[in-house]
C-alpha cells in the first residue's frame, strides 16, 4: 500500500537509507512498496537488488517535484516505464527546467496525482495510467468532494519520510540546510508532514474500510508493476559488447594490433613473450573481455594523435596485451608480474585499466570518449555529511557565530562546559552525519554501456557538462556496468610542459626520447638521486615520507623504487610492515622470522606483503582459498564492499581453513591482521610499476635539466610542497628570479636561459581577465612605453594597477613604486578604466604632478611580495625581528649525532599522526638558513606544548638522531621567531633604501 516512500537520497529531505526501508517494511508486515525518492533515483538499483532478502517485492518510481512542492509519483509498470521515468527526469535536470504540472503520456508508467495537487488543479480528465492519491488524513475531504465518484481512479498514497521523532527532527534540520535559513525560519511547505510514517498494512486497510474500492484499486497498481535487474554473481556484463559491431572481428583486431606491438615492445621476442601472449589472448577472447581492450586501446590511440601524455596503470600493467597495445609501458616479464591478478578464470569482473592523463588533456579525453561511443555517462558519487560539516551546518541552523561554530566543527570544547544549545549542535549534528549531501562525480569513473543508461538511472548534468549517473562504483558493478577510469594528473602535464621549455630554452639538447625508461633504470646520475633521496618536484618521490624511506632503504634502481612506492601506502605503514620491510632489507638473517610459506610466495619483498597480489597469493595458497574467493577478499578490503555478507563469509572461510591447515592461532592472527590493516590501500604491483617508470621520467628531468623541470613543476600548481620551495630549489641551482613585468611576463612563467620571469599566475589578487586584457593588447601593439601609455591602452581599475605597481612590475620606468601610485592615483582620477571596451583613439593628456623624492626599502619589497605572491623571494629569514643566534646548519648533523643541536628552520611540510594510543605528534620538514632540508619529529608531549601548526621561521633544540643513514631531530624545545613589523605602515622612516 506504500507507493510513495523516500529514503535519504531524497536530498537533505529523507532521513534514512534504502535498506533501512526495507526493514521497515518487514517490520509492519508490508510485502511490496515502491520507493520514489524526489526526483533522484540514486537508491532504486540497491532497493530492487536488496528487496528479496526481506521478502518485499520492489517498486521503484520517482516523486516530481519542483522546490518541494509536490507534482505527482511515477512508477514503473517495467524496465521500459523506469527508461521513461529516467529519460523525463534527466530532461529536466539537465535543461534545469522545472516539471510541467501535468505529467507526459508515460506508456509504460503510472502516474498518481497527491489529492491535494489535484483539489489546486482541478484537473477532470485522467488516461488509463492516471491516479489520484489518497492518504489517510485526506479521507474526511474525499467524503464531500466530487471525485469521489471517480472510483477507478483513486488509490492509496501514504508517503512514508520518517520513522520517528528523531527522523522528523533531522529532516526539519536538513531541510533548513536546504534553504539556508534558521531552524525557526523554516516555513510548513517547505518540510513533510509528521503523519508520513510506515503503520502495518491492516492499519492502512482498516482507515480505508468505508472506500474498499480504493485499497482494490491499489492491489491492482501494485499487481501491474514489476522490475527486473540481474545481480546474479555470474551475470553478462552489461558494458559495450563489441567495438567493432563484431565478435570475430574484434579478435581479429586484438591479434593484428598485438603483432604489432611486439616489433616495439619486443623486437626480439623470445617463447616466454610468445607463451604468454598465447595465453593471455586465450583468456582474453574465453572471457569475452576483447572489448575493454580495443576501447582503451582507441582511447590511448586518440592521445597518442593529439600528443597527450599518459600512463596505464593499475592491475592492467600485469597484461602483455596492454603492454603491446601501449595502453601501459610496464613490461610484466621484466617485472615477473601476476596476470591472475588482473584477470583469471574466476572472475566475472572485466579488466579494469586506470589511465592518467595530464590534468590538462583529461577534459579532451573525456570528450572524445564521449563522442566516440554511444551510451557514456560519468559515474556518480556521493558527498555526505561529515562531523565538521554537519557541525557547521547546523550551527548555522542555529544562528551561532561563526567563531563558536569554527571551536565546536574543530573539537576545541568540553562537551560538559558546553551550554544547552551548542549540546543540541553536537547531538543533532551526530543525526545527520552519514547522510548524502549531495550527488558528486566520481574522481575518475566513465561508463561506456551497450544500452542507454537510462535504462539504470537517470542523470544529472554537473559543470563538467558530461551526464552522470545517480549511482556509485558499488552499485555500479552489483548491476555489471563497469567503469573506465580516466583520471587526470600534474606529474604528466610537468614532464610534457617541461620538455616543452627545454625545446626553446636548449633546443640542441632536446633530442631525447622521454620514454626510453630502460636507459633511465641504468642512469647512475638519476639513480644517484634516488639514493641519496635528491628528489623534490619528482612524482610521488618528493615527500618527507618517500624521502626518509628511501634513505632508509639505500634504494638505487628500479625494482627498488617500484617496491618502495607501494611499501609508502597507509596500509603497509599501518600494519608495521613498513619498518619490518627495512629491517629485513639491511638484515638478511631476520627474513627467516618469516613463515616459509610466505618467503616462498614473497621472496623479493622478504616475506612481506607489498602489493594487492600478496593478499591473492597468501588467501590462496596460505589460507587455501579460491582464486575467486581470494579476488573477494582483496575488493573487501576498502570501502563498502567490507560490510557485505560475502566478505564476512571469505573473512570466516579464511580462518577456519588456516586452523584446518593446523597454524597456530597467533599465526592465524598475525596473518589476518597484515591481510586486513592494508589490502585496501595497497597498489598492484603493475601500479608501482608504473608509478616507478614516471619518477624515472621526472627524475631524469631533474637531473638533467633542474631548472627547466621546476619551472613546469610551478607552471602546474607546484606538488607537494609550496611554490616559494621550487622557487628556493631553483636558486640552488642558478636559476636568477626576476618578479613580473608587464613587458616580460606571459600568464606562466618563463625561461631564458637560468633566469625565471615570474608569470602573473603567481599574483594572487590579478584577475585574470586583466591578465588576458594586458597579453592581448601587447602582443597586438608592443611593448608598454610607460605608465601612461599602458593606462591609455588596457582597461584596468586602480585596485588592480596598484597590484602591478606595488610588485615592480613598471620597474623598466626606472621610477619608483610610490612615485608610481601616486601619478596613476592623479592620473586616472577617480575614472573607472577597467570599463573601456577599446582603445583611446587620442591619447590623453594628463597634468603632471611634482612629487617629493619617494623611497622604497627591500623589506618593503618583501612585504609586498608576500602580500602578492604568499611569500618573499629573498626568504623569510631577512625579516626576522631578532638576528640569528647560531649558523648551525642541516648539513652538520652528522656531527652532532646522539647529541642536540641549536638550529633554525623555516616548516615547509607537516604531517600530524596519532599514536597508537590516540596521541598526537607532527613530524615537520624545514629549510635551514642556507637553503638546505632537514627533518624533525615532535612526539606527543612537545606537540601538545608547542602545537607546531604554521608555516614560518623557528628556533628548534633538540636531538640528532639516526636510523639506517636518515638523520632527523627528535624536538625538546621549538619556538617560532617572530617578523619584524611590516615597513609600510611603520611610524618611523625606512633607511634602508633600493
Amino acid at each position: 500500500m506504500y507507493l510513495n516512500c523516500h529514503s535519504y537520497y531524497s536530498l537533505r529531505f529523507g532521513t534514512f537509507s534504502e535498506i533501512d526501508l526495507l526493514e521497515l517494511a518487514q517490520q509492519n508486515q508490508v510485502k511490496c512498496l515502491a520507493l520514489t525518492d524526489i526526483n533522484n533515483t540514486s537508491a532504486c538499483l540497491n532497493f530492487i537488488r536488496k528487496a528479496k532478502d526481506y521478502q518485499i517485492k520492489p517498486i521503484i518510481g520517482i516523486d516530481f517535484r519542483n522546490n518541494h512542492q509536490p507534482l505527482y509519483v511515477g512508477l514503473a509498470k517495467n524496465n521500459e516505464g523506469y527508461k521513461e521515468l529516467n529519460d523525463f527526469l534527466a530532461y529536466h535536470l539537465h535543461k534545469k527546467k522545472s516539471f510541467p504540472n501535468i505529467a507526459p503520456d508515460f506508456k509504460n508508467a503510472f502516474i498518481i496525482y497527491p489529492f491535494k495537487q489535484i483539489l489546486s488543479s482541478q484537473k477532470i480528465n485522467f488516461a488509463s495510467n492516471e491516479f489520484i492519491g489518497i492518504c489517510s488524513k485526506d479521507l474526511t475531504k474525499l467524503t464531500f468532494s466530487r471525485y469521489k465518484k471517480l472510483r477507478k481512479k483513486l488509490i492509496v498514497l501514504q508517503p512514508v519520510t520518517f520513522r520517528n521523532k528523531k527522523d522528523f527532527n533531522a529532516h526539519r534540520l536538513l531541510r533548513s540546510i536546504d534553504n539556508n535559513i534558521l531552524l525557526s525560519r523554516l516555513s510548513d511547505d517547505q518540510q513533510a508532514c509528521f503523519s508520513e510514517q510506515m503503520i502495518p498494512e491492516d492499519e492502512i486497510i482498516k482507515q480505508f474500510s468505508e472506500f474498499n474500492f480504493i485499497i482494490e484499486n491499489t492491489i491492482k497498481v501494485l499487481n501491474q508493476c514489476h522490475i527486473e535487474f540481474d545481480f546474479s554473481k555470474n551475470k553478462p556484463p552489461l558494458n559495450q559488447k563489441t567495438y567493432t559491431g563484431n565478435i570475430q572481428d574484434d579478435y581479429k583486431l586484438l591479434k593484428k594490433l598485438c603483432k604489432q606491438g611486439l616489433s616495439y615492445r619486443y623486437p626480439t621476442a623470445d617463447q616466454k613473450v610468445l607463451a604468454r601472449l598465447k595465453k593471455e589472448l586465450s583468456l582474453i577472447s574465453k572471457m569475452n573481455f576483447i572489448p575493454y581492450f580495443l576501447i582503451n586501446w582507441r582511447i590511448i590511440n586518440y592521445a597518442q594523435s593529439k600528443g597527450y601524455y599518459y600512463v596505464g596503470r593499475g592491475s592492467g600493467a600485469n597484461s602483455i596485451v596492454a603492454y603491446l597495445l601501449r595502453i601501459t609501458d610496464v613490461d610484466p616479464i621484466e617485472l615477473d608480474l601476476y596476470f591472475e591478478r588482473f584477470i583469471n578464470s574466476h572472475r566475472t569482473s572485466p579488466p579494469d585499466f586506470d589511465i592518467d592523463f595530464s590534468w590538462k588533456d583529461r577534459q579532451d579525453i573525456t570528450r572524445f570518449i564521449f563522442k566516440e561511443f554511444n551510451h557514456v555517462a560519468l559515474l556518480g558519487a556521493y558527498v555526505t555529511f561529515h562531523y565538521k560539516g554537519a557541525v557547521r551546518e547546523i550551527g548555522k541552523v542555529f544562528g551561532l557565530p561563526k567563531f563558536e561554530i569554527d571551536k565546536l566543527s574543530e573539537g576545541d570544547y568540553n562537551y560538559n562546559s558546553l551550554d544547552h544549545i551548542h549540546k543540541l549542535v553536537i547531538i543533532y549534528s551526530r543525526l545527520i552525519q552519514g547522510i548524502p549531501n549531495y550527488i558528486s562525480i566520481h574522481a575518475s569513473g566513465i561508463l561506456v554501456s551497450e544500452k542507454p543508461l537510462h535504462y539504470y538511472s537517470a542523470t544529472d548534468l554537473p559543470p563538467k557538462g558530461f551526464p552522470t549517473v545517480q549511482f556509485d562504483m558499488i552499485i555500479a558493478e552489483d548491476l555489471g556496468l563497469y567503469k573506465y577510469d580516466i583520471l587526470g594528473q600534474r606529474g604528466l602535464a610537468k614532464i610534457k610542459d617541461a620538455i616543452r621549455i627545454i625545446q626553446y630554452n636548449q633546443p640542441q639538447k632536446a633530442n631525447f626520447d622521454i620514454h626510453d625508461i630502460n636507459r633511465f633504470k641504468k642512469d647512475d646520475k638519476i639513480n644517484s638521486l634516488i639514493r641519496d633521496a635528491k628528489c623534490l618536484a619528482c612524482f610521488y618521490v618528493e615527500s618527507p615520507a618517500m624521502r626518509m624511506l628511501l634513505s632508509k632503504l639505500k634504494t638505487d634502481n628500479y625494482l627498488g623504487l617500484v617496491a618502495a612506492s607501494s611499501i609508502i601506502r597507509p596500509g603497509v605503514a599501518k600494519s608495521g610492515m613498513m619498518r619490518e620491510y627495512i629491517l629485513r632489507e639491511h638484515d638478511k638473517e631476520r627474513r627467516k622470522n618469516s613463515h616459509p610459506i610466505m618467503l616462498d610466495l614473497m621472496s623479493d619483498t622478504h616475506g612481506i606483503m607489498v602489493y594487492q597480489e600478496d593478499v591473492i597469493k597468501v588467501a590462496h595458497f596460505f589460507a587455501k582459498l579460491t582464486l575467486d574467493e581470494a579476488d573477494v577478499l582483496r575488493r573487501g578490503m576498502s570501502g563498502k564492499f567490507r560490510s557485505r555478507e560475502e566478505f564476512k563469509q571469505v573473512k570466516n572461510k579464511f580462518i577456519n581453513n588456516c586452523r584446518t591447515e593446523g597454524y597456530k592461532e597467533h599465526l592465524i592472527s598475525e596473518i589476518w591482521n597484515q591481510v586486513a590493516s592494508f589490502a585496501g590501500y595497497a597498489f598492484p604491483k603493475g601500479h608501482s610499476a608504473s608509478y616507478a617508470v614516471e619518477s624515472y621520467q621526472s627524475l631524469f628531468l631533474k637531473a638533467y635539466f633542474p631548472i627547466e623541470y621546476l619551472v613546469a613543476t610551478l607552471n602546474n600548481g607546484g606538488g607537494f610542497y609550496r611554490p616559494e620551495v621550487y622557487l628556493h630549489e631553483a636558486k640552488l641551482f642558478g636559476a636568477k628570479i626576476i618578479p613580473p613585468c608587464i613587458n616580460t611576463s606571459q600568464y606562466e612563467h618563463i625561461l631564458q636561459d637560468k633566469t625565471i620571469f615570474l608569470g602573473f599566475m603567481i599574483l594572487r589578487n590579478l584577475d585574470h581577465k586583466t591578465i588576458e586584457s594586458i597579453l592581448t593588447d601587447r602582443n597586438k601593439n608592443g611593448n608598454y612605453s610607460s605608465l601612461d601609455n599602458f593606462i591609455n591602452r588596457v582597461p584596468i581599475g586602480i585596485e588592480q594597477i596598484s597590484i602591478l605597481i606595488k610588485i615592480g612590475a613598471f620597474e623598466f620606468t626606472k621610477k619608483n613604486k610610490h612615485e608610481l601610485l601616486w601619478q596613476a592615483y592623479f592620473k586616472m582620477n577617480n575614472t573607472d578604466y577597467s570599463n573601456k571596451n577599446q582603445p583611446l583613439l587620442f591619447t590623453q593628456k594628463r597634468k603632471e604632478y611634482t612629487l617629493p623624492k619617494l623611497t622604497a626599502s627591500s623589506l618593503e619589497i618583501a612585504f609586498e611580495q608576500i602580500e602578492s605572491f604568499g611569500f618573499p623571494l629573498s626568504g623569510y629569514y631577512q625579516i626576522l625581528a631578532s638576528d640569528i643566534q647560531n649558523k648551525n646548519r642541516a648539513n652538520q648533523l652528522k656531527q652532532y649525532l646522539n647529541k642536540n643541536i641549536d638550529i633554525y628552520g623555516y616548516l615547509i611540510a607537516m604531517k600530524s599522526t596519532r599514536t597508537s594510543n590516540g596521541k598526537r605528534m607532527a613530524f615537520g620538514t624545514f629549510l635551514d638558513q642556507f637553503g638546505d632540508i632537514f627533518d624533525t619529529v615532535l612526539f606527543p608531549k612537545v606537540q601538545e606544548k608547542y602545537k607546531l601548526k604554521y608555516k614560518g621561521v623557528y628556533r628548534i633544540y633538540g636531538k640528532v638522531v639516526e636510523e639506517f643513514g636518515f638523520l632527523s631531530i627528535e624536538i625538546i624545545k621549538i619556538l617560532k621567531q617572530d617578523y619584524i613589523p611590516d615597513p609600510r605602515y611603520a611610524e618611523t622612516p625606512i633607511t634602508t633604501n633600493i
